[in-house]
């Protein structure tokens, strides 16, 4: 993992955001949450679903950190536009391989309204794997709206907009090392 070398203080676009969670305690909760994994799933081989874009960085430093043997897959979906979700989930690039009968953790960035995962919970059940786990980077439990169990959370934050360590703002942002808040004005 990356250590932060980013400024307190960042401009996207025409926003600017503040450092909210640093580099060095994302890093430490990413290993807290591999441990979780690490321990419930020894002896099995689960199937990693990264959701893209947001938790392309998350996944890849999760997964780093594994002992049990995992494989990985992705898919993308599409929610946001601008700092709002559009209450809609259009699916953009679909699972490739089956998932029935094998254990499957879905790794996202961050469950905020609870539709795009649930949306997404609803199709892969369908598919018969044999369980459905979900891991989330960032989890906003003051904005969920749907039902949704989140099996592993790294961090729980406010109800304020964030970019960073894969998290944009109109496609921008994603590459600090901090998880940066938008400033208020």
């Amino acid at each position: 993992m990356l250590r932060s070398a980013a400024p307190h203080t960042i401009s996207v676009k025409d926003k600017r955001f503040a450092v909210s969670v640093p580099a060095s305690r994302i890093g430490q909760e990413v290993r807290r949450v591999a441990g979780e994994i690490d321990r419930d799933y020894a002896g099995r081989e689960p199937l990693f679903l990264a959701v893209l874009n947001g938790a392309f960085m998350f996944a890849a430093d999760l997964l780093r950190l594994l002992s049990v043997p995992c494989r990985l897959s992705f898919v993308k979906l599409r929610s946001y536009r601008g700092l709002e979700s559009r209450g809609e989930v259009s699916q953009l690039i679909g699972l490739g391989e089956s998932i029935e009968g094998r254990d499957v953790i879905v790794v996202e960035d961050i469950v905020d309204t609870g539709l795009t995962m649930s949306r997404l919970l609803e199709g892969l059940r369908q598919m018969g794997p044999a369980s459905l786990s979900v891991c989330t980077l960032l989890l906003k439990p003051g904005k969920l709206l749907h039902s949704v169990d989140i099996s592993y959370c790294a961090l729980r934050v406010p109800d304020d907009f964030v970019v960073g360590y894969g998290l944009d703002y109109e496609g921008l942002g994603r590459n600090y090392a901090d998880i940066y808040s938008i400033i208020k004005e």
